[in-house]
């Protein structure tokens, strides 16, 4: 059966009436919510009778026969449900504050992917020209240059001298003494080309420093031709390469004009060492 809310359930009945009392545990069912409660019922005020029950909400009834209330038993039947407040933060929300200062900035993250070539900008304006450089260090070295006068062998070997400028770049070829001095070591190319004087031997050397390294020649004839001679040199900075007619053993020469060029010397530099 059920008492206003309390559904009673037997406990288990020990021995004698000193060692204890029947003990009933009953399910409270609050109205207001939806928790439910299991108390233990303290033990009746009074010795019931037997097979009589009682509602706990019941008012106590003072019994003659009932014994005195012990100072150590509870004075309720149940416990009272703990009631614990709880407040909406959001209705107490305020008007929004100042921003703030900034913080300090933080540690650098790591290095990204590399992106991807940007589109080609705008050709610039031409800068200004620079100053120029050290003749010495120019890697380009050419000459070529001519003469206009015949030339006779003598007793001693002679320097061919020329008055015919061409080319001489950087000035690498001294008139004056009709040498081509090297001013950057490398490969060069050289070539001469004479008009030879008929019934006369044409005898000549092209010279690397003090030495002769190739000839050229034609044998004496009835007519005067065209004679060439070319090669390619290993010059270290500072050699010198010049022309030389051979001395009087033997009757030679070089024919020109004062009209036009039949003699000219030419060279240029091939590739430099210091590539």
């Amino acid at each position: 059966a059920v008492f206003n809310g309390v559904r009673p359930k037997p406990g288990k009945e020990k021995g004698g009436r000193g060692e204890g009392r029947e003990q009933v545990q009953a399910e409270l069912v609050h109205p207001a919510s939806t928790q439910q409660f299991l108390c233990q019922e303290s033990p009746s005020l009074t010795e019931p009778s037997p097979g009589a029950c009682k509602r706990c909400c019941d008012p106590l009834e003072s019994s003659a026969e009932a014994p005195p209330l012990s100072p150590s038993h509870h004075h309720l039947p149940y416990p009272m449900p703990e009631v614990r407040p709880y407040i909406n933060i959001t209705i107490l929300k305020g008007d929004k504050g100042d921003r703030g200062e900034p913080g300090l900035p933080g540690k650098w993250g790591k290095e990204g992917p590399r992106g991807e070539r940007g589109a080609q900008g705008q050709k610039g304006s031409k800068g200004q020209m620079g100053t120029a450089g050290d003749p010495c260090k120019h890697q380009y070295a050419a000459f070529s240059v001519g003469r206009k006068k015949a030339l006779h062998s003598s007793e001693g070997y002679q320097v061919l001298i020329f008055d015919t400028v061409f080319v001489n770049l950087y000035s690498h070829f001294d008139m004056f003494n009709g040498k081509f001095y090297c001013y950057v070591g490398g490969f060069y190319y050289f070539s001469l080309n004479v008009h030879t004087w008929n019934f006369k031997e044409t005898y000549m050397h092209i010279m690397h420093n003090e030495e002769e390294a190739v000839i050229l020649y034609a044998q004496p004839s009835d007519r005067s031709i065209m004679q060439s001679q070319s090669l390619m040199l290993e010059l270290q900075e500072n050699d010198e390469v010049w022309v030389r007619l051979y001395k009087r053993e033997r009757e030679n020469a070089i024919y020109s004009d004062d009209v036009d060029v039949y003699i000219t010397f030419s060279g240029y530099l091939v590739k430099p060492s210091l590539d």
